[in-house]
């Protein structure tokens, strides 16, 4: 946590409301997303009881398993959840643009889940599903292994820092606010929403007091609420179960257990929609659709594999997929972190307070400055003095750029306390033309204020690896085969 967010807890504490600590939306907010609330047994290993889903607050879908212990019903609501989701992520797969030598859909599907269990709930619905056969023993509808792959698809993007394929509700406002409490109680999305818009008359600590009373509001799931499964939910399926099948008696129990799931999830419902308005409220960084375009490239990619024939996710990757992988996730945290601080000042503050960044007036520029490069041939670099009165724990040689001039890389020279101000000079490398004396326009002018952080993109190469079938004994030998049924 940097230090503006845990002083912003701090005003949130005393002021009794959440406190902004973005200016900006930092994530894609779809103009349709697809929210999707969902429960499962508590005891039971990824076992659905009900999900609410749908692409307008006014028009939910409900579905429930009346006995989640029942195989038949199980599948029964997966056919149903794939009726939802499969037509609408189909429904972004038509129009396409021409980019860089390539195409890729102008728009990409996104789903709104509460919280992180949520996304890992929908990640293992995914790995179960996935690889389900449609003939032989116990054949499944081909709806039901291709929703497994999409699932798969959705978690697998979640992972990747930035993306917004699919978010969890509480992240996405954790990244927005800063409540007075807890990260753990973050998690719950009724107390976030309590601190960052509570019900007039009642304060955040009010508000997210009342969060916790589960008759109240319910648990965002995707487990219930002990209490509610002991006196409602057990004694509504045991009737259901007990009842002949297709007796009117069953039918009545299973009208009482869908109206007492429709009860939970419901008030969860409602935050949802209100925490997307509250989203929509903010204006997005300007960041944003670069992300969203990565998205959509990597959305295209997968539905020309599925559509082409190609397998599905294996169950784990291999030691160099996994090395690979986990080189592009620490890469493109690095280049997220970099862009939520240059398109947000209240982000590059937390910086600022670490010595990271520093905001300083301009005070001098020597454009006709000329060194020697490597080979003896004299270049411009030009060195620009800056003045700040922040704190600056950078040292010579680290490479820096403007938030107002990012094609513009500088290097620290020098850095001189002079009371109770710092005087950092700058050598610029790039960002001013190839002129020995470069345009005035080109340069930082003295009195120009500017921010500068060493918080650079630089993407880290993966090491050399060995190919996935030269895999050694020592981490795991070659990938096996992974297209089995689980």
């Amino acid at each position: 946590m940097s230090a503006i967010a845990s002083y912003a807890r701090v005003l949130a504490v005393a002021a009794g409301v959440a406190q902004p600590i973005a200016t900006v939306r930092h994530v894609h907010l779809s103009p349709r997303p697809l929210v999707l609330v969902p429960l499962s047994l508590a005891g039971e290993a990824n076992a659905p009881l009900a999900a609410l889903v749908g692409t307008h607050p006014d028009d939910p879908t409900l579905l429930v398993v009346p006995q989640p212990r029942d195989r038949d019903l199980r599948f029964d609501f997966l056919t149903e959840l794939a009726a939802i989701v499969l037509p609408y992520i189909q429904g972004y797969c038509y129009d396409i643009e021409h980019v860089k030598g390539h195409d890729r859909y102008t728009n990409a599907p996104q789903i709104l889940v509460p919280n992180e269990t949520g996304i890992r709930f929908l990640g293992l619905l995914g790995r179960s599903t996935r690889f389900r056969r449609t003939d032989g023993e116990y054949p499944v509808p081909p709806t039901i292994p291709l929703l497994g792959r999409w699932l798969t698809f959705a978690a697998e993007r979640a992972e990747h820092p930035g993306s917004a394929i699919l978010l969890a509700m509480t992240d996405v406002l954790a990244r927005h606010w800063a409540t007075g409490q807890s990260a753990m109680e973050d998690a719950n999305l009724a107390a976030v929403l309590g601190w960052i818009d509570p019900p007039d008359g009642l304060t955040g600590v009010e508000a997210a007091r009342l969060a916790e009373d589960p008759t109240v509001y319910p648990p965002a799931g995707p487990t219930t609420d002990p209490t509610f499964d002991n006196d409602h939910l057990v004694p509504a399926v045991r009737a259901y179960s007990e009842a002949e099948p297709g007796s009117a008696e069953q039918e009545a129990a299973r009208r009482s257990v869908t109206a007492k799931l429709r009860s939970q999830l419901e008030p969860t419902w409602d935050l949802m929609w209100r925490a997307v308005r509250l989203l929509r409220d903010l204006p997005a960084g300007s960041s944003v659709p670069e992300r969203w375009a990565a998205d959509r490239d990597r959305f295209t990619s997968h539905h020309e594999h599925v559509t082409g024939g190609g397998p599905p996710q294996g169950r784990r990757d291999g030691a160099v997929a996994s090395a690979q992988r986990l080189n592009r996730l620490e890469n493109e945290l690095a280049a997220y972190e970099a862009a939520r601080a240059f398109d947000d000042p209240l982000v590059m503050a937390g910086h600022r307070a670490t010595g990271a960044a520093f905001v300083g007036s301009v005070v001098a520029v020597d454009p006709t400055r000329r060194v020697p490069n490597s080979k003896g041939t004299l270049v411009t670099r030009p060195l620009v003095t800056v003045v700040t009165r922040d704190p600056v724990h950078l040292s010579p040689g680290t490479t820096v750029v403007a938030t107002t001039r990012r094609n513009q890389t500088a290097t620290v020279e020098d850095i001189e306390p002079d009371g109770a101000s710092v005087i950092v000079t700058l050598e610029l490398s790039s960002g001013f033309g190839r002129a020995k004396v470069p345009p005035p326009a080109s340069l930082p002018a003295p009195g120009e204020e500017l921010c500068y952080s060493s918080l650079v993109v630089t993407s880290v190469p993966t090491p050399p690896l060995p190919e996935p079938d030269e895999t050694p004994w020592t981490h795991g030998g070659p990938p096996q085969s992974q297209d089995a049924p689980e």
